[in-house]
Formats: C-alpha cells, sequence, structure tokens
C-alpha cells in the first residue's frame, strides 16, 4: 500500500481511489500561523528573493536560479547543505529542483509542480506542492501540502524541512511588517 501521511497527525493512510498516489510516494502536510496579512505572506511566496531568504531548512541555503511567478511559469532551485560532508541529492552537497507554477491565486494559494534534478532514480518524479493562505485572527494560517515525494526521502526529514522553512517564512515576513 502506497504512504501517505495523514492530513491531521502524520500516521500512514489509504489514498484515495484513482488518486495521484503511486507505490513509493507519500504526502506531508503542514500549518503554521504567521503574524501578517495574507497579502504579505503570498509576496513571500511570489518572489524569488524572498523565496531565497526562506524557503529552505536550517542547515541549508537557497540559491533561485530563476522564478517565473505566473502559471505556467518556471522557476528553479538549488539547496546547498552548510556542513562539507553531506550529501546532496543533486550533486556534491546540492539538492537541485526545478519546475512549474500550475496556479497563484493572490492572497490565497500556490500550486507547483516540481521534481528534482537527480540520476537517482529513488528520487525522481513530479511533485506538487500547494500553499493555500487563510485568514486566522489578525495573522494568517498557511498550509502546505507535498504531494508526490518519493518514499527515498525520509517522511520525517521532508515534514522538518517544511517546518523550518515555514519557521523561516514567518520571521521574514513578520519582521518586515513590524519595520
Amino acid at each position: 500500500m502506497p504512504r501517505v501521511r495523514s492530513p491531521l497527525y502524520g500516521a500512514p493512510v489509504r489514498p484515495p481511489e484513482g488518486g495521484p498516489y503511486d507505490a513509493g510516494m507519500y504526502t506531508t502536510r503542514v500549518s503554521r500561523h504567521v503574524d501578517a496579512p495574507r497579502t504579505a505572506v503570498f509576496q513571500a511566496l511570489a518572489d524569488g528573493d524572498a523565496v531565497a531568504r526562506w524557503r529552505f531548512p536550517d542547515g541549508m541555503r537557497a540559491l533561485v536560479h530563476s522564478f517565473d511567478p505566473r502559471p505556467g511559469g518556471a522557476f528553479r532551485v538549488s539547496l546547498t547543505y552548510d556542513t562539507p560532508g553531506a550529501h546532496g541529492k543533486s550533486h556534491g552537497r546540492t539538492d537541485t529542483y526545478h519546475g512549474t507554477f500550475r496556479d497563484l491565486a493572490a492572497g490565497e494559494r500556490v500550486v507547483e509542480e516540481l521534481e528534482f534534478e537527480t540520476a537517482d532514480a529513488a528520487l525522481r518524479g513530479v511533485m506538487t506542492m500547494t500553499t493555500t493562505l487563510a485568514d486566522e485572527g489578525a495573522g494568517t494560517r498557511v498550509t502546505v501540502v507535498h504531494a508526490g515525494v518519493p518514499d527515498a526521502v525520509p517522511a520525517a526529514d521532508n515534514e522538518a524541512g517544511l517546518r523550518m522553512a515555514l519557521d523561516r517564512l514567518a520571521r521574514l515576513v513578520e519582521a518586515e511588517r513590524a519595520s
């Protein structure tokens, strides 16, 4: 049975009949409150310079090679480990991925299809990352659903990396709002 992470508790669940899940893939869902309006959060999702400042886990850094935030627009990003002995998915210490924006609804959501640039067949395949924004109190609830993640990417690492990136997004947007 393919693994799909439960949207609430992270436990494996059976994928929906006819769903886009294949054996060897899973879905991760993370959510976080950001003390800023949806418009400010969306701007950080749709700006390549901002993405380079927040969309990576601790112990890495991001380089945005290209970023065309419109439906059908392409992007390419490299994440490089800070630790010299670390091993990336693409080459050396680097994980490079590229993809296409499928949907951008200002202040509401960003849908991206992406895939690693790798020779490792276990890491290949198109993933979908859907980020939705909803009003929550005086701020925004940011929810990321990362679907089609290859089992070769440890689920706990994927979830932790997404949480770290969302924490960094919150710090960035909240600091810009405070200044």
